[in-house]
């Protein structure tokens, strides 16, 4: 995606308030941003003005966020530009299916107008250049593909090949939500072998391994995991 069109976020949702309040405060943060009020409008937006962001809600009066998802995510011109889907409490089911489908994240509804900006612009770095390097490094924590190293602190840490695995697809998602299925699907192959359930008990092994630090790594409910910022 070329670096212009970062800035360019469209949000989509049907009822005028929201738009209008996103629209107040992405542009006060200094992106440019188009309406939609329906899915249609929204995939004639998306493909004529490539955005960086859609900020999706799930709930529409035409076709569903979630078809709106899968038909960007499908089509090569629009599949860089990245999805963030607004969604009401209890729809843990359509979140897991968006995140499957292809979307980067998502904000529950009512929402925190800054938790908002800090997702738009995580999702931005994760999909900058910069985040392809081999190392990744976070707050004290670096994870290094091309020595498979774990250092806290400075400090090595010692992890087994399925966790250093799940530690490091966690870490370049970088705040934004990753399902089970997404973690088994980016891990499998190779020497590394994970199911779904057994996830969880690698999750609880990291955690342990990584003292305070792994306090971050936070269970969403019925989805995933994510790492809090």
């Amino acid at each position: 995606m070329e670096n212009g069109n970062a800035k360019k976020v469209i949000v989509v949702d049907d009822e005028e308030d929201i738009r209008d309040l996103l629209q107040y405060n992405l542009e006060k943060a200094g992106y440019e941003v188009a309406l939609a009020g329906t899915g249609e409008e929204a995939l004639k937006e998306i493909s004529t003005w490539s955005p960086g962001v859609v900020l999706l809600d799930l709930m529409l009066p035409d076709i569903s966020g979630l078809e709106v998802c899968r038909r960007a995510k499908s089509d090569p011109a629009m599949c860089d530009t990245s999805i963030i889907m607004l969604t009401a409490k209890g729809e843990e089911v359509d979140i897991v299916e968006g995140l499957e489908m292809g979307a980067d994240d998502y904000v529950t509804k009512p929402f925190n107008i800054k938790e908002v900006i800090a997702r738009v612009q995580a999702v931005l770095r994760r999909n900058s250049k910069e985040n392809v390097s081999a190392r990744v490094d976070i707050d004290g924590l670096i994870v290094d593909r091309s020595r498979r190293e774990v250092l806290l602190d400075g400090k090595p840490v010692e992890f087994t090949f399925t966790e250093f695995a799940i530690l490091d697809a966690i870490m370049r998602k970088n705040g934004g939500v990753m399902t089970r299925d997404q973690i088994v699907a980016t891990i499998r192959g190779g020497t590394v072998s994970v199911s779904e359930r057994s996830v969880d008990v690698h999750i609880t092994f990291i955690r342990k391994k990584l003292g305070v630090w792994g306090k971050r790594i936070h269970t969403v409910r019925g989805v995933g995991y994510r790492l809090d910022d």
